[in-house]
């Protein structure tokens, strides 16, 4: 889990700063496999993106608070994120999910 004095401790802390710094496009992962923007719609494959930054979160008395949001950019530059529950509480059924993170390149760097 990222931790900083900015804020950057809780899933709404990273959400906030992440939207300061212009990134405010949460992607849904859809059953065919694609990742669709809840905001404009617009639907993106995965080839070509990558994880750029991961955050874990867990829930200090609830583990229904544990969650992951990861940031992904793709080959034109378009950033958007990605949240998931883990555990017993995962927001996807079956495999899909794990294999689209499975499958994407990570380049963790600072954002």
């Amino acid at each position: 889990m990222e931790t900083s004095p900015n804020g950057m401790t809780t899933l709404s802390g990273v959400m906030e700063v992440l939207k300061e710094r212009g990134v405010d496009h949460e992607l849904r992962l859809l059953e065919n496999g694609q990742l669709e923007d809840q905001d404009s719609g617009r639907v993106y494959n995965p080839q070509g993106m990558k994880i750029i930054r991961s955050y874990r979160f867990e829930g200090d008395s609830n583990p229904s608070d544990s969650a992951v949001l990861y940031l992904l950019e793709n080959a034109d530059g378009f950033i958007g994120y990605i949240i998931n529950a883990y555990g017993a509480y995962d927001d996807y059924e079956g495999d899909l999910f794990d294999n689209l993170i499975r499958n994407l390149p990570v380049e963790e760097r600072e954002f």
